[in-house]
């Protein structure tokens, strides 16, 4: 569906030259939902308009379909664009228009007649769930309501592809997750692919299907969400982990000597990392009862990615050796990532 090759953005020349976007190439597969996200420069929103040439490459080709965009003709290329919808953190509505006016705007050199623009702005207000707010403007609206207008009038040209970039940054917690719901029914029900740009960790736990890791214009780490943050490879992925959990704030009470960390002889303190259908089983009350070890829970989180549970948990074993030791291998037996911080 798209494909990056080898895609570089510079801006600037000589000493003030800028890579934005170095040598980035992806694939995203038609009708899923795929994350790009780091943190604040990291070049995904430069690399989120390579997609649709608002920015165009220094190096590398574009395809959406097989078309490689960066050979095309202007007139051909503003036609390829139509197949592409886009929206952004602060809505960019025409302020002196109504909603209808809104939608209606990218429809105005539409081959439709006005009885099927108007049915189509009407489908669409529908879509979004605001039937009710044809004739206000948008100083009128919430900021959730605004990104509702965003979203059906990049919808107006029957895209393939919706870009967001950082659509729900401006956006509080509850109606991030409107908004979010929004963009899952438009993929299941209109198959739309979705590309969305954000360095929000709730944001990429509940939509997307794969993501991909930026930092200084790199993509430094890919694959199925679930993948990624159940066994991240790079230190900048265990980062975005720790923004949305706090397991890893074991470490610090480690280095101050809390007294949480406190072990006895003969205990282990240890990190389990739960990923996909292990996640839901009975496991520390199984080690209770068949092996006489006790778990105690200093840090517990779970997490559903995309429909898929990940949770980790810091626990101090405790029971006799040769107990302890067949637990260890029950653990791993059960494909649960173990690892003995201390003891």
């Amino acid at each position: 569906m798209i494909q990056l090759e080898k895609v570089s953005k510079t801006f600037g020349a000589g000493a003030g030259e800028i890579h934005a976007v170095k040598d980035v190439s992806l694939n995203i597969d038609a009708g899923e939902i795929f994350g790009i996200i780091g943190f604040s420069g990291a070049g995904k929103s430069t690399l989120v308009r390579c997609i649709n040439l608002l920015e165009r490459p220094t190096a590398g080709k574009v395809l959406i379909d097989g078309v490689d965009l960066m050979g095309l003709p202007e007139a051909q290329l503003r036609e390829e664009r139509r197949k592409i919808g886009m929206i952004f953190q602060h809505f960019n509505l025409l302020r002196s228009r109504t909603v209808y006016q809104n939608i209606a705007f990218p429809l105005r050199k539409s081959k439709l007649s006005k009885t099927e623009k108007h049915e189509k702005i009407l489908s669409l207000l529908e879509l979004v769930g605001l039937s009710d707010k044809t004739d206000a403007y948008p100083s009128q609206l919430s900021g959730g309501q605004k990104q509702r207008v965003a979203i059906a009038r990049a919808l107006a040209n029957d895209p393939k592809v919706l870009l967001c970039d950082e659509a729900t940054s401006a956006l509080d917690p509850q109606t991030t997750k409107s908004i979010l719901n929004l963009l899952k029914k438009v993929n299941n029900e209109l198959g739309i692919t979705i590309v969305l740009i954000t360095h929000e960790m709730a944001v990429v736990k509940d939509i997307c299907d794969r993501v991909a890791i930026m930092e200084l214009g790199y993509v430094v780490e890919e694959g199925e969400t679930a993948d990624v943050f159940s066994h991240p490879k790079e230190k900048l992925t265990r980062d975005f982990m720790d923004t949305a959990s706090n397991i890893n704030k074991i470490y610090e009470l480690l280095e101050e000597k809390h007294e949480l960390t406190q072990i006895k002889n003969g205990e282990k303190l240890v990190l389990l990392t739960y990923s996909g259908g292990n996640a839901g089983e009975p496991l520390i009350s199984y080690l209770a009862q068949k092996y006489q070890v006790q778990a105690n829970i200093i840090f517990g989180n779970v997490d559903i990615l995309k429909d898929k549970p990940i949770g980790k948990l810091v626990v101090i074993l405790s029971g006799e050796a040769e107990n302890m030791e067949k637990a260890l291998q029950y653990i791993q037996a059960r494909n649960v990532e173990m690892e003995v911080i201390r003891g």
